[in-house]
Formats: C-alpha cells, structure tokens, sequence
C-alpha cells in the first residue's frame, strides 16, 4: 500500500495587505453616494485609461472599486433584494458603537439584521445590511475576540464533562494571549 504525504514545498506569496474589493454595480451614482454618505468612504481619481463607468474610494485603510454593470441583473438570478443572510459573502467593518450604527441605519429607512458572537466571555454585536446593489455589509465590535492562529492554541485531546476525550484547540496562554494581542496592534498600526 503506497502513503500518500502532503507536503507544501512553496512559501506563501510576498503579501502585504489587503488593498481593495472591487463590486460590479447598477448605477455607479448610487453606489458611490451609499459608500459616502453611508459608509464615510471618499472618492479618489483612478485610471484615466479605463474605457469604462466606475469609481474608486478609499478610508480605513482599504479601497472600495465599482466597477458599472447595468445589465447586472443578467448575470445575477437575483433580481428581488434577497434577505439579509449574516452567513452570506459579505465584507466587514469594525465599528467604534454598534448601537449608535443601528440608530443612524434606522434613521435612514434601512433594514438591518444585528447578531451576538459570544466566544469565551468575549461578545461581538455584529450589525448586517445591502448596499444598493445587494451585496452584504457587516459593522462590527470584533475587535472583542483576539485572534489567535490556531498554531498558537495547538488542538490536544482533554476530558470532556462526560469523560470523554474530546479534540479541540485548548486554552492560549498567557504568551500566545500577549503576543496576539501584539501582532494585532502592529496591525492595526498598518492600517491607519
């Protein structure tokens, strides 16, 4: 019987960051006034060679690219604004008072959906909504739950209640705890 051995020769790419998320949109007008006046993103000059309508705006430290599509529609069944899925494709934002984000979308007429993360006596209060053309938008308290790699909290076997062995990550110490908490401080030092 031959073994089969996975094995990753290759390093990961020279990534630096994430730079921008580009959305095909109905109308570029509607779209950018939404991710101004909603989102506080600000318009900045792109390419003068792109033969095509769009726009390009940037704040918080990523750039958001639309690119027009009236015949959108086409290439997406959907044509009825779907409901708000918290576990559809969506981009997220960290937000500085969930509540305060969810008097302003409700003075605005939207509908949103919030939910509750809870890991470990953490909790994260997660705000949910479409921009115009129905792609998800997340504002957020994550920062709440540190990240941690999971090479950080190796998984290793432990009892259960039940007297099982059970496998899952076990507890960060207080060295991972630190040294997360660190990098997502350098990070967050990046951004800005």
């Amino acid at each position: 019987m031959m073994e089969i051995e996975e094995v990753n020769n290759y390093e990961s790419l020279p990534l630096l960051s994430l730079n921008h998320v580009s959305l095909l949109c109905r109308s570029v007008w509607d779209s950018m006034r939404f991710y101004e006046e909603v989102l506080g993103f600000i318009p900045i000059k792109r390419p003068s060679s792109f033969k095509f309508n769009g726009a390009w705006l940037y704040n918080y430290g990523i750039g958001i690219h639309l690119i027009e599509n009236p015949l959108i529609d086409d290439f997406d069944t959907i044509i009825e604004p779907r409901p708000i899925n918290p576990k559809d494709n969506h981009i997220s934002f960290q937000c500085r008072d969930v509540e305060i984000v969810k008097g302003r979308l409700e003075d605005m007429g939207m509908k949103y959906v919030t939910a509750v993360v809870e890991d470990e006596g953490n909790t994260v209060d997660q705000v949910f909504f479409h921009d115009p053309d129905g792609y998800m938008i997340e504002l957020c308290n994550c920062e709440n739950i540190p990240i941690l790699p999971l090479s950080a909290c190796l998984f290793k076997p432990r009892m259960s209640s039940f007297g099982r062995a059970v496998f899952g990550p076990a507890k960060c110490g207080f060295v991972e705890n630190a040294m997360m908490e660190s990098l997502s401080m350098d990070m967050l030092d990046i951004s800005f």
